[in-house]
């Protein structure tokens, strides 16, 4: 029998997706940070329901403790936006060095983690350039690790779908710049394939960029989910500059601001990839944009 899956996040929506899929085939133990996280995962039904174990994601003993005798680690953690209370070196570098020593100690066989496309060390945006350190550290850890890189995923539970109805069904869409950011969303039942795929995959260390088949203008992307909903919103363009300079008044006056400036930089950033490589080496037929729009937005069931 396969040994335990380690899932660290596992309370977050794609790890709850993860647990739906294993169910039956492998049991899951999750490492969550909080109580609260904790109190998620033991309301899942029965079948579904993984072992819990609360940790902290900067101790790596902890970590090498809890995922002993779990051959293979999927690691979810991480933050688009930050607050006074949480910050991306806590969110991303530090676990990821920890989980890199951690998974040694244990004697995993792999890791495989989820990031986001654009993610490099060098880039501009600070959330982008933190997860980039992150994903650097565990490709460089003893463990064996794949990073997949990928962008806005639709499904129906994701934040992600729930503003894009919102903003279908609106009479007037207000989008920054017009929607002029290309998008290429990926379907999140793809992407929990693309993780299962991985573990299967050859051991080997490798950072892959996934995404949707399709890339398109945000605008058309309302618009596409607009048609199927049947609207016809009317798009007001909202000046870059002006979002910007609500999200630093909000850094300011908020100790938890629904928008930062780092926060916008990775929504505005453009994602247009051949999705083509990553999807072949993981062996894996990627959903078209309209059949994920009609699951993500309630038309169909998933």
């Amino acid at each position: 029998m396969a040994s335990p899956l380690l899932v660290t996040g596992a309370n977050g929506r794609l790890g709850r997706s993860l647990a739906r899929a294993v169910a039956g085939r492998r049991s899951l133990r999750a490492l969550v940070r909080s109580e609260r996280a904790a109190a998620t995962l033991a309301a899942l039904p029965a079948p579904m329901r993984p072992e819990v174990v609360q940790v902290d994601w900067s101790d790596a003993d902890a970590l090498a403790r809890a995922g002993a005798g779990c051959t293979d680690w999927i690691h979810l953690v991480g933050i688009l936006k930050e607050s006074r209370s949480s910050r991306y070196p806590d969110a991303h570098e530090r676990p990821a060095a920890a989980l890199a020593r951690a998974a040694e100690k244990a004697g995993a066989r792999r890791i495989v983690s989820v990031s986001i496309l654009g993610a490099a060390p060098e880039a501009e945006n600070a959330c982008l350039a933190s997860k980039g350190r992150a994903d650097a550290l565990l490709l460089a850890g003893a463990v064996p690790a794949t990073v997949l890189r990928v962008p806005m995923v639709l499904g129906p539970d994701e934040l992600a779908a729930a503003a894009l109805r919102a903003q279908a069904q609106a009479k007037r869409a207000f989008l920054v710049r017009g929607g002029a950011t290309l998008e290429q969303p990926i379907d999140a039942r793809d992407l929990v394939r693309a993780l299962e795929r991985a573990l299967e995959a050859p051991v080997e260390r490798s950072a892959l960029d996934l995404a949707g088949p399709e890339s398109l203008s945000h605008r058309e992307l309302v618009l596409r989910a607009a048609r199927l909903l049947g609207g016809s919103p009317r798009i007001v363009p909202v000046p870059r500059a002006a979002v910007m300079g609500v999200a630093f008044c909000l850094e300011r006056l908020s100790a938890d601001p629904p928008l930062t400036r780092a926060m916008l930089g990775v929504l505005e950033h453009d994602d247009c990839i051949d999705p083509g490589p990553a999807a072949r080496r993981l062996g894996l037929s990627l959903t078209p944009l309209d059949a994920t729009l009609r699951v993500s937005l309630g038309l169909e069931p998933a």
